[in-house]
């Protein structure tokens, strides 16, 4: 009988994460900044959410996306934040096995989700600024609702694919992963078994749901471009511009943080930057995104101001 070389190591049932330094007192410096960073993404985010909600003129295709995008960035960080932060002031770098795979679950279906409703917004701005006059009978409500709804349970799916293949992998050593985060390298790395299937399966997939969704931003935005430039009056330009530059500047900086992250060698020299970029957009997207579309955004200022203009209703009374 042939014995495979894991059958003698004892099975690891907790996983390591080392973090991003050692240092106490730089620890506390992030943390602070951390914590700061977490608090500004969940309520920037749930505000978007509120005035969106509350507001009956933002009840439209743009904003509806932009609800979507918001709750993801709350649930996104929320995976990740929290758990960084036990990692940083207390120490408690444990995690279970199934911790771990349950935040990379979450951690790459949202990323995915991420994608395609990015995608789907891209595809919305080009309905509107191509077909403007046919804009209100092609994106309809029912289609928001089904366009949304496909990108959330595409993309879990798919995930949930390479989930299972990861856990039936057999980890007995070293349990120490290399990152303040459960991701999909660092895992497979730990395994004892021949993970060739696992990591081509999960290529195909995370291709999928990033190069697919990319392409297809790329040619609604090519479309609008062309577009604008046949708009004759520069204020027309203008203004047309102005209704896709918050979601362009999105996309550029999260496709470029994830473009830029695993496409640095995996060599040990590069674990430092790998973890850098990381942050870009597991914290700073987030952070970002609120403020993007809020910045140069009258729909949005002039929800907030109605908002803020409004006296509760005991002082009405």
């Amino acid at each position: 009988m042939v014995i495979l070389p894991w059958e003698n190591q004892t099975t690891i049932v907790e996983f390591v994460l080392r973090g991003l330094s050692s240092n106490q007192q730089l620890n506390i410096f992030l943390f602070v900044m951390f914590f700061a960073f977490y608090v500004l993404i969940v309520s920037g985010n749930i505000l978007i959410v509120l005035l969106v909600l509350l507001s009956q003129h933002l009840h439209t295709p743009m904003y509806f996306f932009l609800v979507n995008l918001s709750f993801l960035e709350i649930c996104y960080t929320s995976n990740i934040v929290p758990k960084m932060l036990l990692i940083i002031i207390a120490e408690q770098k444990a995690i279970s096995v199934a911790g771990c795979l349950t935040q990379f679950y979450f951690f790459g279906s949202l990323a995915a989700t991420e994608c395609l409703l990015l995608a789907v917004m891209s595809y919305d701005r080009y309905l509107a600024i191509c077909q403007p006059l046919r804009y209100p009978v092609l994106m309809t409500g029912p289609l928001c609702i089904r366009l949304a709804a496909s990108s959330w349970l595409c993309c879990f799916l798919l995930t949930a694919i390479t989930l299972v293949l990861l856990s039936r992998l057999t980890f007995c050593g070293p349990n120490e992963i290399d990152h303040f985060f459960c991701d999909f390298t660092p895992l497979v790395h730990l395994s004892c078994m021949d993970t060739s299937l696992t990591e081509t399966i999960a290529f195909a997939t995370s291709s999928a749901v990033t190069l697919v969704p990319f392409l297809l931003i790329a040619a609604s935005y090519s479309c609008i471009l062309f577009a604008i430039l046949r708009i004759p009056s520069g204020t027309g330009r203008r203004k047309a511009f102005s209704t896709c530059s918050s979601h362009l500047t999105v996309v550029t900086v999260f496709y470029g943080t994830l473009i830029a992250t695993y496409l640095v060698p995996s060599a040990n020299s590069s674990q430092l930057l790998r973890k850098g970029f990381s942050l870009l957009y597991t914290i700073l997207t987030p952070m970002f995104n609120p403020i993007i579309y809020s910045l140069r955004n009258r729909d949005i200022h002039g929800a907030l101001k109605m908002c803020l203009s409004k006296k509760p209703d005991f002082l009405l009374s």
